[in-house]
């Protein structure tokens, strides 16, 4: 691996790079933390991607794409006349010493569990942090990782429930109630709102058993993607459309797809 001033040399190489770029390529010079932003979402999200597969060429791509944009967003920063990479680096060092005072401190902890619960209590302490212990949760956030942050947080603070059984009777009890809506065909917003509420509890019985629904779920969509995509595959080898499978033909392909993996 790399030495430390080899890092150094190549991450003042990347900041000389990306000032060129910003004064001689016509894109780059006309981009704005506006016309950056949707973009930055979407190298997140392929960040993302390439983590769930483990494809470790592919993260050290993304992490290079992701990487670029907190360089730019920093150097439309210094045009601006606002902060610079070097402010916006001894700004999470100074964050990051101040929320772990079990390794710069004299505080002591037993394990992760009391680490995070004493995250939430200093950055509620802590000088422009969270006001409240739910307003560090962006409302952008995709709905299944905002319920799990949002749950992490109230059990960071105590407000949790103390065992699984009691989430198990909790995800039961929200299924009954969703069931009673859908059948007794209850208002639209009324079944949706049931549905929410089963979703919420599904995500806290895998937040209490360590599990993450947002990656789960995501698994399963590449999951689903693959095995569906076999099936079209077949069907297309035999000049014949999906629509004109009967769902057993369909069945019987899918279970193939599932053979092979």
């Amino acid at each position: 691996m790399s030495s430390r001033n080899e890092k150094l040399e190549a991450f003042g190489r990347l900041l000389d790079v990306l000032d060129r770029l910003r004064v001689e390529c016509p894109w780059d010079a006309k981009q704005t933390n506006d016309s950056l932003r949707p973009n930055t979402i979407e190298e997140v999200y392929e960040l993302s991607e390439a983590l769930i597969s483990d494809d470790q060429e592919m993260i050290k791509k993304e992490l290079g794409d992701v990487l670029l944009h907190i360089l730019f967003y920093a150097k439309i920063g210094v045009e601006k006349g606002n902060f610079d990479i070097k402010e916006v680096c001894d700004t999470l060092s100074d964050k990051l010493i101040f929320r772990h005072p079990h390794v710069f401190g004299d505080t002591k902890v037993s394990g992760t569990k009391e680490v995070e619960q004493n995250w939430e209590q200093i950055k509620l302490k802590e000088k422009g942090g969270n006001k409240t212990v739910l307003s560090g949760v962006p409302m952008s956030l995709p709905p299944l990782i905002k319920a799990y942050r949002i749950q992490e947080k109230a059990a960071n603070v105590g407000f949790d429930w103390d065992n699984a059984d009691d989430v198990w009777d909790k995800v039961d009890e929200e299924l009954a109630e969703l069931r009673y809506e859908i059948t007794n065909q209850s208002p639209h917003e009324a079944q949706e709102e049931e549905l929410g509420d089963f979703l919420f509890s599904l995500v806290n019985m895998a937040r209490k058993q360590g599990l993450n629904a947002d990656t789960a779920l995501e698994r399963t969509c590449h999951k689903f993607t693959r095995r569906f995509n076999y099936v079209e595959a077949q069907a297309h080898a035999t000049n014949r459309h999906l629509s004109e499978m009967t769902l057993d033909e369909m069945d019987a392909l899918w279970d193939e797809a599932k053979a092979q993996e």
